[in-house]
């Protein structure tokens, strides 16, 4: 079974290949995702995050997936050596972090009910598990920064996260936190990781540190990446061709 809805001011896909799929379980995927966008997003003027900003909430008495949120924010500030933060000019935006989180407790809350074949996929930051409807790995596209209808490189996951941070889709929303500069050197880098909040929240840090990006990746373990620049030259990490599909 496989839905596609729109929440979070994306389309988000949810495939389920086991037998045991039923739409109770999608409905409770979507429900939970729905709840983030209302607690997260810095456009609703109700959610936790604008409260924060108008000063109306302290965020030591916000929802306790906020205090999740923001210590794997400042975990993620700390590994990277604060090429990524949630503040910025004092305003408080956890939304590089939070897709990642949310997509990674959907598949988990799908784990739970028992289902172990299946992928969770927002905006193009995939949670995968086990296998496709075939029995194989699942496979995901990288799109082509300069053309979204062309796919350049098929990766084959289990078992895995994988998330693209760039400024293609919605323009220059990634902030350098230590300069003023627009980062214009790379148009967009994939990372893969061992769950999707890891790839999210590496991705977003890689993509500020602009061409050292890359080099943050490839000295992680368990991480690997792929990086277009604006002159459509691509540069992977040392092991990142181990996930690409040969082709069909």
């Amino acid at each position: 079974m496989k839905h596609i809805r729109w929440l979070m001011g994306m389309p988000i896909t949810v495939e389920i290949v086991d037998a045991s799929a039923h739409a109770g379980a999608f409905d409770e995927v979507y429900g939970f995702l729905n709840y983030v966008d209302c607690t997260f997003s810095p456009f609703k003027e109700t959610s936790e995050v604008s409260r924060v900003n108008r000063g109306e909430l302290a965020l030591e008495d916000a929802c306790d997936d906020m205090r999740v949120v923001l210590e794997l924010a400042e975990q993620t500030r700390q590994d990277t050596g604060g090429y990524f933060n949630v503040w910025h000019n004092d305003v408080f935006n956890p939304s590089g972090i939070v897709k990642g989180w949310a997509i990674d407790e959907a598949a988990s809350l799908l784990y739970r009910r028992g289902f172990r074949n299946f992928y969770v996929d927002a905006g193009g930051d995939v949670q995968v598990y086990g296998a496709n409807a075939h029995g194989q790995p699942w496979r995901v596209g990288i799109c082509n920064p300069f053309n979204l209808s062309q796919i350049i490189k098929t990766v084959t996951l289990d078992d895995r996260g994988i998330a693209t941070s760039g400024s293609y889709m919605r323009g220059a929303h990634i902030y350098n936190p230590h300069g003023d500069d627009v980062l214009e050197d790379i148009v967009s880098i994939t990372v893969i990781g061992a769950d999707v909040v890891e790839a999210d929240r590496f991705a977003t840090a890689a993509f500020a540190m602009g061409r050292k990006g890359i080099y943050l990746i490839d000295a992680l373990p368990g991480l690997e990446a792929y990086m277009i620049d604006r002159s459509g030259q691509a540069t992977m990490t040392t092991h990142f061709q181990d996930y690409v599909a040969a082709p069909v």
